[in-house]
């Protein structure tokens, strides 16, 4: 099994929508880091897991659509408290829908928020 990994750090805010999260209710920002894992058991006719160029630019416009915003504010979080949970879940399942590679057998995500708390969401591809 092969597993790559690339990573990225952007800010973003957010605020708790859930009851006495105390600061955490007030918009705040985090300098999040998000790697994204990809895994094939198979390499494509060049060697390749993934064309890892072609990777970056797929999960650098995935990022790119939330940098810099409220997250509460986009459509994604809409009815759901935009935690870090919900967050990792909401990239990797994008990124498994932009990503055309059909070697892949898993996605994964680890998102940090900060330099102590992260999560991971695991997508398993068929």
């Amino acid at each position: 099994m092969y597993t790559l990994s690339i990573h990225s750090k952007f800010i973003a805010q957010h605020f708790l929508t859930v009851p006495n999260a105390g600061a955490e209710n007030e918009r705040h920002s985090h300098l999040y880091k998000a790697e994204l894992m990809v895994e094939g058991e198979d390499l494509n006719e060049y060697g390749y897991v993934v064309d890892i160029d072609d990777l970056r630019a797929q999960f650098d416009g995935l990022i790119a659509e939330f940098r810099d915003k409220t997250l509460n504010e986009l459509d994604a979080f809409e009815d759901i408290n935009p935690s870090l949970e919900h967050f990792c879940r909401i990239l990797c399942e994008r990124m498994d829908e932009a990503l055309y590679a059909p070697n892949l057998t898993a996605i994964s995500i680890k998102l940090w928020e900060d330099d102590i708390a992260w999560v991971v969401y695991d997508l398993e591809r068929a």
